[in-house]
């Protein structure tokens, strides 16, 4: 899988969107590209993907975070040349804050990402989680998301699951869901994830990932 220069990944608290993250950097360095992954989720400090720089490190992954990432201190000072980062890499992906507000880290680099020709900037949603359950809520996030990071969304990634509870019929059950997001948002189904062995019937660009990143009650 070849990764577009830039990609941004958003969504609500509990998504996934992190796990979505590493797994698409690990997918790409794979795939012999060359990639960064920005963290600029400096709204929660618990699942974030400065706590992979092992992992990335045995893996060539290139990872930048906020000055104060992995500290008591969760404020944005961010510090990061987007413009050098893509620069010097195959392909960058930034994980994002859970919404608006950490949206607004993002839209300090709007400028830049907007120059940027080879991008893509992809909602990860869940049907599972609170405040998104629903098309209507989980589009209105989207749009508060865009309206704070000055960017606009251009695919979906449908990673709905329950954690450890999460199987087969869970994801078949999101796809009607899925799709209902994206047609009132006018964008593709980039991925739906999941497990392997929870694929096996879906055909809205399946995309198999592993679980890196563990709740606090496992």
């Amino acid at each position: 899988m070849k990764l577009k220069k830039l990609t941004v990944i958003t969504g609500h608290y509990g998504s996934g969107k992190t796990n979505v993250s590493v797994n698409l950097a690990l997918e790409a360095s794979k795939a012999g590209q060359k990639c960064t992954v920005i963290d600029l989720d400096i709204v929660n400090p618990y699942f974030r993907t400065a706590d992979f720089e092992e992992l990335f490190r045995e893996n060539g992954i290139t990872l930048k975070t906020p000055q104060y990432a992995n500290s008591n201190l969760d404020i944005p000072a961010l510090g990061i040349s987007v413009k050098g980062i893509l620069d010097e890499s195959d392909c960058v992906i930034i994980d994002v804050g859970g919404d608006d507000e950490g949206a607004k880290a993002l839209g300090r680099y709007a400028k830049i990402i907007s120059e940027c020709d080879d991008k893509e900037m992809l909602y990860v949603i869940n049907k599972c989680r609170y405040l998104t359950k629903e098309p209507e809520e989980a589009l209105a996030l989207m749009r508060e998301i865009e309206t704070a990071g000055s960017i606009e969304c251009t695919g979906i990634i449908n990673n709905t699951n329950l954690g450890s509870e999460t199987d087969e019929s869970i994801i078949e059950n999101s796809l009607g869901y899925a799709r209902e997001v994206a047609s009132a948002a006018g964008l593709p189904i980039r991925f739906t994830t999941g497990k392997a062995e929870f694929l096996t019937n879906v055909t809205d660009n399946p995309l198999p990932i592993e679980i890196y990143v563990k709740t606090l009650w496992n």
